[in-house]
């Protein structure tokens, strides 16, 4: 294809480092997306006496957002081959860019839940384009580099995020953390339409006459997911009859849509995901680590503000100043790890950071109301360390065995099942929070703080630790993982 936003083009503008700049483009937009999904959580016990809301209700702030990002991950292929790179990014950055600005702006709870929303749809879609590039715009040998270097810049979002959103909300208010990703989409959009090309995965033009989109499987997915999250807000407290009935839906939605993508399968019809990455032996023990992982790691990143904030009685400030720390290990130990992924098997690094992970968890019911902050501040650094060793080898790991064609959707497939753990993850853990509370006595809406309270929050970071246990043994059947071959990887 010829033209100045072609990849032949950028590559001959910008030389070998092309690959590089083409990388931190995206890199950003993630940035943005991920600062998105997690600095709300700082805001939520201020956003709740605003608005008036429940613990219940103020949990759709984060777990709305969490099946928006679900749900619309699985369309990122379709896009791409119909709108290419360029198109596809852009569209996403405007749209979390727009969900930002109305949510801070907003004066109604459904407004702001709908901005969250927007944001769900637009980190959805993003999150798997970088794996898709590391994979098919770099050679093997750099992809363990690719991935560390990624890594670093992406878990800035989340170590920055709560400590900048912590003090903004201690001075500005809740609104202020809203308007934190306008200023990362705007260089994003600079960024896109510098480096990144109008193509689609692998160099083809995009446009009409790519895949059409399987609508009736992205409804059926959608509504599974949708009943399935709905059904485990109603088991706190409310119509057991109604949690039933809503989690009966999603089983009967998600076994449809099962039925439906194995006879296009079997018809050699267009569907929303292929059954065929799932032949592949280690990419299907891959993504169900990624769906356990993705329980825990989410649902630690609800429960731990709260826990600081009305367990520990912590303001919101302290809670983004404990958490930096581990931010800034957890970059340091990505770039090590990334390093790391080509040397050691994918098993090695996938197990050590999930037993480290597992640590961290299992170590909480330690600390006590005279504890020292900086003995939390270093369980969470344990923590930030195996979520190192994790994040650069598990995805790589898990799709080098694809055939190329399969990259883009085994790139969804695997960040799909990954964020339904954690949509399920947030949801698991306000349920367990709640019936733990229930059982020692006390209220989230009590004042002050009890040793009850810290009991109950201590037993969900242990069933986060055992959940974790399951992801260690699952990770073991990745032995068969392939390392990094010396042949060179395909072009773009």
């Amino acid at each position: 294809m010829s033209g100045d936003g072609s990849i032949e083009a950028l590559r001959a503008r910008h030389g070998p480092r092309y690959r590089w700049l083409l990388l931190m483009s995206v890199m950003v937009g993630t940035m943005a997306s991920i600062m998105s999904s997690t600095v709300v959580n700082v805001a939520i016990p201020d956003m709740s006496h605003y608005f008036t809301l429940s613990q219940e209700r103020a949990q759709w702030v984060s777990s709305g957002f969490m099946v928006a990002m679900t749900v619309s991950m699985l369309t990122t292929p379709w896009l791409l081959a119909r709108y290419g790179y360029r198109r596809t990014y852009v569209g996403t950055m405007l749209l979390l860019m727009a969900g930002g600005v109305v949510g801070g702006l907003s004066s109604q709870f459904p407004l702001v839940l709908a901005a969250r929303v927007a944001e769900g749809l637009a980190a959805g879609v993003v999150q798997p384009i970088p794996a898709i590039i590391m994979l098919r715009a770099f050679e093997p040998h750099e992809q363990g580099r690719a991935s560390g270097m990624f890594g670093m810049g992406v878990v800035l979002a989340p170590a920055l995020g709560p400590s900048i959103g912590g003090v903004l909300v201690d001075w500005f208010g809740w609104r202020s953390i809203f308007f934190m990703v306008v200023p990362f989409c705007l260089v994003s959009l600079w960024l896109a339409y510098r480096y990144v090309p109008v193509t689609s995965p692998g160099g083809a033009s995009a446009g009409a006459g790519g895949p059409r989109l399987d609508w009736r499987g992205l409804a059926m997915g959608s509504i599974g997911t949708l009943c399935l999250l709905n059904g485990l807000v109603e088991l706190r407290g409310g119509d057991p009859l109604l949690a039933g009935a809503l989690l009966a839906a999603a089983l009967v939605a998600l076994g449809a849509l099962l039925t439906w993508l194995r006879r296009a399968r079997r018809t050699g019809r267009e569907a929303l995901l292929n059954l065929d990455l799932f032949g592949y032996r280690t990419f299907a023990f891959g993504s169900l680590v990624a769906f356990i992982y993705g329980i825990a790691l989410f649902g630690s990143t609800y429960l731990l503000p709260v826990y600081m904030q009305l367990g520990l009685q912590l303001p919101a400030s302290h809670v983004g100043s404990i958490l930096l720390p581990s931010g800034v290990v957890l970059a340091i130990t990505i770039g090590i790890a990334g390093r790391l992924v080509n040397r050691l098997p994918t098993y090695v690094m996938v197990s050590t950071g999930l037993l480290l992970l597992a640590a961290s968890f299992a170590l909480m019911p330690l600390i006590h109301l005279t504890t020292g902050l900086w003995v939390l501040a270093a369980f969470a650094i344990l923590g930030r360390i195996g979520l190192g060793f994790i994040l650069p080898s598990l995805n790589l790991g898990a799709m080098r065995p694809l055939d190329k064609a399969l990259i883009p959707q085994g790139a969804s497939a695997i960040n799909f099942l990954r964020m339904l753990g954690g949509a399920v993850g947030v949801s698991l853990c306000a349920i367990v929070l709640e019936w733990r509370l229930a059982v020692h006595g006390d209220a989230l809406t009590n004042p002050g703080t009890s040793v009850a309270r810290l009991a109950a929050f201590n037993e969900s970071f242990l069933l986060l630790a055992a959940i974790i246990g399951l992801a260690i043994l699952a990770s073991w059947q990745l032995r068969d993982a392939p390392r990094a071959p010396a042949a060179p990887a395909p072009a773009q």
